[in-house]
């Protein structure tokens, strides 16, 4: 009926390698029973082809518009985690991250033009917590070894449950009663970063990994066990400036020597970063399938990650504050562009930091999930029932030397680059740990943060599948399901100044001093790196606090109870010889959100200041939606799909909190009566297969945002709850009112975000038998949009005008080249995106907005495989290289010769091998 020439053994492969997609999908049908005879005799690929041919049976049999990873894909390509091989993906793009716990690795996924908040995650179907504030998984935590296949659903079904707005990403773990014998696997890397040795911290790295899967009892019980361990470097080289870069200050003459109207960033950087990323991954299924009516699947995942650094760091404030020395700031020579930003000159009066800037970071995310399915001849019952949580416990220390006796004022030369890293040149000598001490600086001794997050959710659900009556013979049967799920998350964030013991200024003892980090990459030297926490151990106190007026806003609650609820009638039939798959259907979600936080009211007595706020709202969304595949002939489809389609809030969005001022008051906060994002989406996909070896494809995408949340000030807000509790203070003759001015995120005006995706995936030998042995896979991506927010949180760097849509570059590219014969595997990989507006975390913790560089990231792998005759069978050796280019990461303030950040991590290079047996 479906017209569709599958292989048994290629549907063997996917099947095995591949579990079931998402649990609400029903994405591949067996072949024909008349083909299974015929072509047996096809003959097995393996390695990368087997990994590539078994995505595009996924792709091809799927009814909703998917992007598919297999099993060997992921095992064949050098990534740390899954979402470098996401980035892969045709219109989805990573950001690499210039924080302290990721280091340049990639972590977070854009989906078709529109930022990580826009997309959900699922592990095995179910939707799972985070350890970062918002709802968006941190990919860097997921083990590629542990990760069976990943299915990208780009539009939606009725039966989807926990959809994004701009698609879904369905991780998968391995299902051991696909398999028909016994897999156990064996993997190890030892790496090496090209930045090399620095401070305590070497260059190398490793990772290792073993699986086991198998089956008992007649097949009728199954086994997969997964382990990964790594443990890499992190050495980075960072050269950064001050935001805002304005006119402002120049204009008022507080920046002497530069003229009227120059832009001018108040301060500038060096840094090295070091330390080390450990990350421990667990997976564990157990399947039970005593008869074709019944099979329980009970899944366990769970993964451990910590990392250590210090960024050791030389550190200029230009923006004439030395601690109140003479003589102040003077510049001279300025150099200045034609766009009027200042782009060097000598700085005086300026009294330089060194500065050591320590976080540790654990992070630990477990997840179960217990799957029965009820199959009869009429229908199937499937029952679900999971629970995951996720914690984060975080120590941020500073501590600030400076040359003493006090004051030790510097002469500075500066060449600010926008191309490379800027350029620092002091005239003192910033060497000698011995000169410098930990002092009351111009920053103060140092300051500290412990940031707390847990996150918790558990649901369940129940579906019914039931044939649909001949009478009705489009429908091959009808799903009708209720999904339940309960989160909370939680954050406290404790802060405090670091003061100086006792004993007053101090140098760092020799014992805890490390290496000194050469700083040369930006013309300074060599500074002295050490022990930061030691050193607050031993010379200074540290005792952080959450109840103090700026610091209350900080910690919160999150609650969300969400009812889903759903049917879907799923289409197959034939329209004389093109084939109709699809589905049509509704989804029903009823949300009930809460908040809980406090808020400070200074006319309360002294300790009592704080008083609690809880806020929430509830709301039913309906969300139809329809996907039908065109089976044409000759290998063709035509895909269409229209949906409408629900983003529920960033959590720390929802957050409840506000602060109060007398006379008309006013404040800023959460909003935990947010609205989700909402839209209307299009969706048309044409096709082309070519047997089971290749593809290509041209997808359009528009979709109607009907509103965007961001921070807005509203006036005439109603303060009245918040001002029950008011004491007028003495001497205020202004009469109270319960109205004033809050900011806070609200859901604004939306607008289109619309897109054109290019995909081609084809070994070359369709071309030229000598070519056998070579494939590319290649696409494009052209996204743009009319949507214009405004970011005040942001305005220092983005400024106060209208932004395009965070996350969106208007084109993403991706290309692999790769050659494999008689064991022989070489595979070079390519990403690319263009400028986009992106999202960091800032030095008080909160989220904050940058442009970023559009970048062009590499990778590569050879290997060698020995043949099953040999008697080394089983062997795979292999040599891994990332970020081949050494790509810098780069941040700006409105044009790009005001830059903010720019950033090198170094390559990578990993030897390695794999055994099964």
């Amino acid at each position: 009926m479906l017209n569709r020439k599958r292989s048994a053994l290629s549907i063997a492969l996917a099947v095995a390698l591949t579990p079931s997609l998402a649990l609400a999908q029903s994405t591949t049908t067996a072949p024909p029973a008349g083909n299974a005879a015929t072509d047996l005799d096809t003959v097995q690929v393996t390695g990368i082809r087997r990994g590539i041919e078994n995505a595009i049976a996924i792709k091809q049999d799927a009814t909703s518009v998917v992007e598919v990873i297999s099993a060997e894909d992921i095992g064949k390509l050098p990534d740390v985690s899954i979402a470098e091989s996401l980035a892969r993906l045709p219109g989805l793009a990573a950001q690499r991250v210039a924080a302290q716990r990721v280091a340049g690795r990639a972590q977070v996924i854009s989906v078709r033009g529109l930022s990580p908040d826009f997309a959900t995650t699922l592990l095995n179907g179910r939707e799972v917590v985070s350890t970062g504030d918002n709802r968006s998984v941190e990919f860097d935590q997921y083990p590629s070894e542990l990760v069976n296949g990943v299915t990208v659903y780009k539009t939606p079904d009725a039966a989807l449950v926990g959809q994004g707005l701009s698609g879904t990403i369905d991780m998968q773990t391995v299902r051991p009663l696909a398999f028909g014998e016994r897999v156990i696997a064996l993997s190890g890397r030892y790496s090496k970063n090209s930045l090399g040795k620095a401070a305590n911290v070497d260059a190398f790295g490793n990772r290792f990994s073993a699986s086991y899967i198998d089956q008992f009892a007649d097949n009728t019980w199954g086994i997969a066990l997964g382990y990964a361990h790594s443990d890499n470097p992190i050495q980075e080289n960072q050269v950064g400036l001050y935001e805002p870069w304005t006119t402002e200050q120049t204009d008022q003459g507080n920046r002497p020597g530069v003229a009227p109207g120059t832009a001018f960033s108040d301060g500038i950087k060096a840094l090295r970063r070091t330390g080390n990323a450990k990350r421990d991954g667990y997976m564990a299924t157990v399947q039970f399938r005593p008869s074709n009516v019944w099979t329980s699947t009970l899944d366990m995942f769970h993964t451990k990650a910590e990392q250590i650094d210090t960024a050791n760091q030389f550190e200029v404030n230009l923006s004439n504050y030395n601690g109140g020395y003479t003589p102040g700031l003077l510049i001279t020579n300025p150099q200045v562009n034609g766009n009027g930003t200042f782009t060097g000159g000598t700085a005086s009066g300026v009294y330089p930091l060194v500065r050591g800037m320590y976080n540790k970071r654990e992070d630990k995310i477990d997840a179960f999930g217990w799957n029965n399915e009820l199959t009869f001849d009429s229908f199937k019952l499937t029952a679900d029932v999971n629970y995951s949580k996720a914690t984060r416990d975080e120590l941020n220390l500073e501590n600030n030397l400076q040359l003493t006796p006090m004051p030790q004022l510097d002469t500075i030369g500066l060449t600010i680059n926008p191309d490379g890293f800027s350029q620092i040149r002091p005239g003192l000598d910033y060497s000698n740990p011995e000169a410098l001490y930990l002092t009351n600086t111009i920053y103060g001794s140092g300051y500290g943060k412990v940031p707390q997050v847990e996150d918790r959710l558990k649901g369940a659900r129940l579906q019914g599948t039931f044939n649909m009556p001949e009478a009705l013979s489009w429908f091959q049967d009808v799903d009708v399901g209720v999904n339940y799920a309960d989160r909370r998350k939680e954050k406290t964030q404790a802060e405090g100044n670091i003061l100086l013991g006792a004993q007053g200024d101090a140098n760092v003892a020799g014992d805890l001093q490390y290496a000194p980090v050469n700083l040369g990459f930006a013309g300074i030297g060599y500074i002295p790196a050490w022990n930061v926490p030691a050193a607050v151990d031993r010379y200074m106190t540290f005792n952080p606090v959450t109840n103090l007026d700026y610091l209350i806003p900080k910690s919160w609650v999150v609650q969300e109870k969400t009812t889903t609820a759903w049917v879907r009638a799923n289409i197959n039939t034939d329209i004389g010889d093109v084939g109709v798959r699809g589905n049509i259907g509704v989804q029903m979600i009823t949300t009930d959100q809460s908040s809980q936080s406090n808020y400070f009211d200074r006319s309360r007595p002294v300790g009592q200041e704080v008083l609690p706020i809880d806020e929430g709202k509830k709301y039913t969304d309906w969300l139809p939606s329809l996907n039908l595949a065109f089976l044409f002939p000759h290998q063709q489809t035509l895909r269409f799909a229209v949906a409408k389609q629900v983003a529920r809030p960033r959590v720390d969005q929802m957050r409840a909190g506000v602060d109060t001022a007398t006379g008309k008051p006013g404040g800023s906060g959460g909003n935990p009566l947010l609205d989700p994002w909402r839209a209307n989406a299009i969706d048309l996909s044409y096709e082309k297969y070519f047997g089971e070896k290749a593809y290509v494809a041209a997808a359009i995408f528009y979709k109607d945002l009907k509103s965007y949340v961001y921070t807005q000030s509203v006036d005439d807000y109603d303060f009245s709850d918040l001002l029950a509790s008011y004491v007028i203070p003495p001497g205020m003759t202004a009469p109270l009112q319960t109205t004033g001015t809050f900011s806070a995120p609200q859901n604004g005006e939306g607008g289109t975000l619309r897109g054109l995706e290019l995909t081609a995936s084809f070994p070359l030998e369709m071309l030229a038998e000598p070519l056998r042995g070579f494939g590319v896979q290649a696409s494009a991506t052209f996204n743009d949009s009319d949507i214009k927010i405004l970011d005040p949180e942001s305005a220092s760097s983005v400024g106060t005008d209208p932004i395009s849509l965070p996350g969106l570059s208007e084109r993403v590219y991706n290309f692999t080249a790769y050659y494999e014969r008689n064991g022989f595997e070489a595979r070079v990989s390519q990403r690319r995106r263009s400028d986009f507006i992106g999202e960091i975390g800032n030095f008080n913790g909160n989220r904050t907005l940058r442009y970023v560089v559009g970048e062009n990231v590499t990778d590569a792998q050879i290997s060698y495989t020995f043949a099953d005759d040999s008697a080394l069978h089983g062997l795979t050796l292999l040599l891994q290289g990332s970020n081949l280019t050494n790509e810098p990461y780069r941040t700006y303030a409105g044009t790009k010769d005001r830059p903010l950040e720019y950033i090198e991590w170094g390559r990578t290079y990993m030897l390695g091998v794999n055994y099964k047996f």
